[in-house]
């Protein structure tokens, strides 16, 4: 499963302009259209803690009417920064 990478503070900005452009009162107001998401995640979206699912990015982006190619995002692998365990604490045995 693709993720997309925003720039810092940019995630949030992205989900501010969906919800203004849908005419939500919140962001909670975006589950609304059927989309297939828990709040939790959605709030770990606008905080930043988590990267948004390349799916529900262009979900999102043509419900609201907003073209990818104007927006400076960038797509990483599922398992990016993933970290590799066990390779340190081999070497400290």
């Amino acid at each position: 499963m693709d993720r997309v990478l925003f720039k810092k503070g940019m995630q949030r900005k992205f989900l501010d302009l969906v919800v203004a452009r849908l005419g939500c009162i919140s962001l909670r107001g975006i589950l609304q259209f059927g989309f297939d998401v828990k709040y939790s995640s959605l709030k770990n979206y606008y905080v930043e803690r988590r990267l948004m699912d390349a799916e529900f990015f262009e979900d999102l982006c043509r419900l609201a009417k907003i073209d990818v190619r104007e927006l400076d995002v960038e797509f990483v692998r599922g398992n990016w920064g993933q970290v590799k365990g066990g390779k340190i604490g081999k070497r400290r045995i």
